[in-house]
């Protein structure tokens, strides 16, 4: 298994490229017009689960950004998916 200073050593570089990007996307957001909608909102809320110190960060912050609804709408108002949970707060799970 390698140390922590091995993993630094190899993932450093691009741990800190995505983290940066992050960054420079939330200032892009921040300096264009318009409202928030559920993708930012569920963003911001997955990101302190980052600096959690817990074994399944990877999972929390997956399942932050799912939609958990089960239901299957009769048609989609576009093709693919948001990427983050529905604004609607009734169809969140409570235990999230």
């Amino acid at each position: 298994m390698p140390s922590k200073k091995e993993l630094l050593d190899l993932q450093f570089i691009d741990a800190r490229h995505l983290l940066i990007n992050l960054a420079a996307f939330l200032d892009r957001i921040d300096r264009h017009p318009g409202e928030d909608d559920h993708r930012l909102a569920a963003l911001k809320a997955a990101i302190p689960v980052i600096l959690e110190n817990r074994p399944d960060r990877a999972k929390a912050v997956l399942e932050a950004m799912s939609d958990p609804s089960t239901d299957l709408p009769q048609s989609a108002p576009f093709q693919g998916a948001t990427g983050a949970p529905p604004a609607d707060p009734a169809l969140i799970p409570a235990d999230r």
